[in-house]
């Protein structure tokens, strides 16, 4: 299973509505992402560019990907970010491969 994170910003609409009608927003996306075989590992609001973020464990990028568009397909929500995690030991390991690989720029390109 993989790690994702998920940002997402409301629509000024959505808010208008949540304000007048609070609503468990982390529920409905639980229950979204066990249809998926996926889980929520953690739902937060926060201050800044994004409203909330959603921290997501799925066998796949397609499972995640399809949370992101199930949840955002009614309209509520006016921008995500999806990220895919990586453990320390898949770091290293992708550092490792990056190692043994032999690349150059196209010629006349000069290093900086």
């Amino acid at each position: 299973m993989a790690l994702y994170l998920i940002q997402f910003s409301y629509t000024t609409e959505a808010w208008v509505k949540m304000v007048n009608n609070p609503q468990d927003r982390e529920a409905r996306i639980k229950q979204l992402a066990k249809e998926l075989d996926s889980e929520v590992i953690g739902f937060y609001f926060s201050q800044g560019e994004y409203d909330g973020i959603i921290i997501l464990e799925a066998p796949d990028d397609e499972s995640a990907n399809a949370l992101v568009f199930a949840s955002t397909a009614a309209g509520h929500v006016k921008s995500t970010k999806s990220s895919r995690l990586y453990t320390m030991e898949e770091f290293l390991n992708t550092l490792k491969k990056a190692h043994d690989i032999n690349y150059s720029a196209p010629s006349g390109i000069r290093r900086t």
